[in-house]
């Protein structure tokens, strides 16, 4: 299972929510796991998973390039349809780093992420300034048609 795959952003992860990676995936199983967690979680699976492909597609190359192989054996089809299968790979993998990364970069430091579902509920329900004036009863409205 993926969640056992080591990724190369798992340092990333447990720096931005200040716990290893296991216990992510136990937190992202209760019920107040946030969205980012859950959806970071989500991502970091593809990418170990794509990881191992790029691993496996390397390996398989570099086993055909052996240097004790019979020269006989060589193709250069295959070799092609390697050089596609890896560059596809590489391509899944880096699409999954940037996404895992952007959305790391919006996840607060985990110091504040227990404090802002709070914080948030508090800004929703404070009063506006005494300078702000409420806007006229028929802000928006449009014209209404003449007969």
């Amino acid at each position: 299972m993926s969640r056992l795959k080591a990724s190369t952003l798992d340092g990333d992860l447990q720096l931005v929510f200040g716990i290893p990676v296991l216990e992510l995936y136990e937190m992202a199983a209760g019920s107040d796991a946030s969205t980012a967690l859950a959806r970071a979680l989500e991502l970091r699976s593809f990418l170990a998973l794509i990881e191992e492909q790029v691993a496996r597609v390397r390996d398989y190359v570099q086993a055909e390039m052996d240097p004790d192989r019979d020269m006989g054996e060589l193709s250069a089809d295959k070799l092609r349809l390697d050089a596609h299968w890896l560059e596809a790979a590489l391509d899944a993998r880096d699409g999954y780093r940037t996404a895992l990364r952007e959305l790391l970069c919006t996840v607060p430091p985990p110091d504040q992420q227990a404090r802002s579902v709070h914080t948030a509920r508090v800004r929703a329900t404070e009063a506006l300034p005494s300078s702000a004036s409420p806007a006229p009863q028929r802000a928006g409205a449009g014209r209404a048609r003449r007969p």
